[in-house]
């Protein structure tokens, strides 16, 4: 049985905006064959800023600072699927998942070497086999000028062939009850899309164009935004 590593990023946790989406993508999931699931809530972890010492590059992976990272990373090593989960903070990801993914280090060598038409660290254990999905929601009504440096942190760490990145606006809809008629059918979609990456491993081009397709206007949903917070 593959096993599934979620982190969720938002603070928060269960009522998560984006989670509400990362659910439905695991059903579809599980609709297709059988998942061995563990979610991790970033917020609830004692993680550390990395120091920046490279201790761990020089002493067989092992990082100086005793919290909870040591076993996050054994949850890393042994994911099939790594599902990384979050709201967009500032074009980029919230704070404390940050500090979880620099903590990441101690995965790699101080020996490099040039993938593509960049430097990366050596890897000293063998992530060929694992697939990565980045699944992140925004409040504003359209991901145009808004996703794009995220998306490209996340396929410089993860590689883009490898990397299946699923990105939505107006995410604040799903925690909305009025909002359940434009909001349900989109989350059968991400049942869909959640189908199709486990039986084939990809997404069919029908789907992505309903998960890129708003779910209500831009102009209705700011109207709707800013008279809810005037």
């Amino acid at each position: 049985m593959k096993k599934v590593l979620v982190f969720n990023g938002s603070p928060k946790r269960n009522a998560s905006d984006t989670m509400h989406m990362t659910r439905a993508f695991l059903d579809g999931m599980n609709s297709a064959d059988e998942f061995d699931v563990s979610i991790i809530n970033a917020i609830d972890k004692n993680i550390e800023f990395c120091r920046g010492c490279f201790v761990c590059k020089r002493n067989g992976g092992t990082c100086v600072i005793n919290d909870d990272m040591k076993e996050i990373l054994e949850e890393i090593l042994n994911a099939d699927i790594i599902i990384w989960s979050f709201p967009l903070y500032c074009y980029g990801m919230p704070a404390h998942l940050k500090a979880l993914i620099d903590r990441t280090m101690p995965l790699s060598s101080m020996m490099m070497e040039k993938v593509g038409e960049h430097y990366e660290h050596i890897s000293d254990h063998d992530f060929s086999k694992t697939s990565y999905v980045m699944i992140c929601g925004c409040g504003f009504p359209s991901g145009k000028n808004n996703f794009e440096a995220m998306v490209t942190e996340f396929k410089l760490m993860f590689g883009d062939d490898k990397s299946t990145i699923i990105t939505v606006p107006e995410s604040p809809m799903f925690n909305v009850k009025e909002a359940e008629p434009v909001t349900k059918p989109f989350l059968d979609v991400l049942r869909e899309a959640g189908r199709e990456y486990a039986a084939d491993g990809v997404i069919s081009p029908d789907t992505w164009g309903k998960i890129n397709t708003p779910m209500i206007p831009e102009e209705i949903y700011t109207q709707i935004a800013n008279s809810a917070n005037a």
